[in-house]
């Protein structure tokens, strides 16, 4: 048996494997786009099949497919939103910008599927009877986006804001100096500095939903250029009803087309608050690298789990694994996101030429943030432990207590006494009782810790 068949397309006669499913146009593409060895995620392909089941239903019940064929493309786009066929789809992301290739690769798939059950389906005009390329890839972008957003990154982010919120109930009266600059600073509590942390994920978790929300709307239907050149004006509202059957999204039809082909504006949107998470966990993981840092010669304020030996040559030393792959998520994120601002200014006319980057890099984003915000709540924040006694000793020596005395003392004389504190050594409450004129029990009453977190003026 030859290992290769002959597949023909309008420039002619291709060489395709024996076994593939793919045909002509996708073998081109193979062989055309050697550039990364990545293909587009399977999240994407999913989404496109998606776009192929919902478009067969629309199409049938416009009249313009019978029902066999319906029910062959349908049961082939299911399979592949199942994940099977997955090697079927080797076209690299770096590829035609209008993503045609993975489109093509997607109806020549489908359409052997069908043809092995015993049915001749044509790519082109059954399978993509009533699109293009220049709505699907667009569309693709925004289904996959929503679903890998609401179905990936928003859990995610919940089950990372349960975490913080169980160790903020646990050490919400622990007492920490706080500290701005890196240097010391009034007193917080753990619990305090736990919730910020919550907080402002809980911001960029709305945010993130509101940008991906605005991709319900999507250009299917609008065809080569944005006008519906072959498709009835009716599909684009049929296309949208079975595709919220399908995937239980409520996704509406874009009222002028042209805005989501030549333009990827609100994709670029999303990326943008991906980005915003990238930074919030940035955030979160490099107060812990600083919070765990010593064991002793560093803040040493907490203690994170041990998860693997740190140094190939220094036995004993463990490092903080989990945030710095955390860290590293966001960099790599953030350039992300870079991309896709890039990408975003590549509209020419009626179609943006770096749609399969915008698919691609959206779906890298999600699934990175979702993967590391999981890990840090299962493998940092769940289980560090505080070392409460240097937390204790460190806030009760700390010279900067005496801003709880400007009220009564004044700014430059509580100055005079820290500055004397921090020269000696010795505890800024001797110094503040020998040069304030207030009674030790007073100057116990001002510089309690765990009240000057409360704020106010005592």
């Amino acid at each position: 048996m030859s290992e290769f068949r002959t597949e023909t397309d309008s420039l002619g006669d291709v060489q395709v494997p024996a076994d593939a499913l793919w045909g002509a146009q996708t073998q081109r593409a193979v062989e055309n786009f050697p550039v990364s060895g990545q293909p587009m995620p399977q999240a994407f392909i999913a989404a496109v099949a998606q776009i192929k089941r919902a478009a067969t239903e629309a199409n049938t019940s416009l009249g313009l497919l019978n029902n066999d064929l319906r029910d062959a493309i349908a049961r082939a786009c299911e399979d592949l939103i199942k994940g099977e066929y997955a090697d079927q789809f080797p076209v690299d992301r770096y590829q035609t910008g209008s993503g045609t290739s993975t489109n093509m690769n997607v109806n020549e798939v489908i359409s052997n599927i069908a043809r092995n059950a015993g049915l001749q389906v044509h790519p082109n005009d059954h399978v993509n009877m009533s699109q293009s390329s220049n709505d699907v890839i667009p569309t693709a972008i925004h289904v996959s986006a929503v679903i890998s957003v609401k179905e990936k990154l928003l859990p995610a982010l919940s089950h990372l804001c349960g975490a913080i919120y169980e160790q903020e109930a646990a050490f919400s009266s622990q007492v920490k100096t706080g500290r701005t600059h890196l240097m010391d600073a009034m007193p917080v509590t753990l619990g305090q500095e736990l919730k910020t942390w919550r907080e402002q994920l809980l911001a960029v978790e709305k945010r993130v939903e509101a940008a991906a929300d605005e991709l319900l709307a999507v250009p299917q239907g609008g065809t080569a250029v944005g006008t519906g050149i072959n498709a009835l004006p009716e599909f684009a509202g049929q296309f949208v009803k079975f595709l919220r059957a399908n995937t239980g999204y409520p996704f509406s039809s874009l009222e002028h087309k042209f805005t989501g082909q030549s333009g990827v504006d609100a994709p670029v949107a999303l990326s943008a608050q991906l980005r915003g998470v990238a930074i919030v966990l940035t955030k979160i993981a490099n107060d812990l690298r600083w919070m765990n840092s010593g064991p002793i010669h560093g803040l040493a304020e907490i203690s994170l789990p041990a998860l693997q030996p740190g140094s190939s040559i220094m036995p004993g030393k463990v490092n903080p694994v989990i945030p710095e792959s955390v860290a590293m998520v966001g960099a790599q994120v953030m350039g992300l996101d870079s991309a896709v601002a890039i990408a975003g200014q590549s509209g020419n006319f009626q179609l943006n030429v770096m749609l399969p980057l915008v698919g691609g890099n959206l779906l890298d984003m999600t699934d990175l943030l979702a993967n590391a915000a999981i890990m840090l709540a299962d493998k940092a924040i769940k289980d560090f432990t505080v070392n409460a006694d240097n937390l204790n000793a460190g806030v009760g020596r700390n010279p900067v207590l005496v801003t709880a005395l400007n009220p009564e003392i004044g700014y430059s004389l509580a100055a005079d006494i820290a500055k004397e504190a921090y020269k000696t050594g010795r505890p800024v409450i001797d110094v503040a009782e020998e040069r304030s004129g207030l009674s030790r029990e007073r100057l116990e009453e001002l510089m309690d810790p765990l009240k000057l977190t409360r704020g106010g003026i005592a």
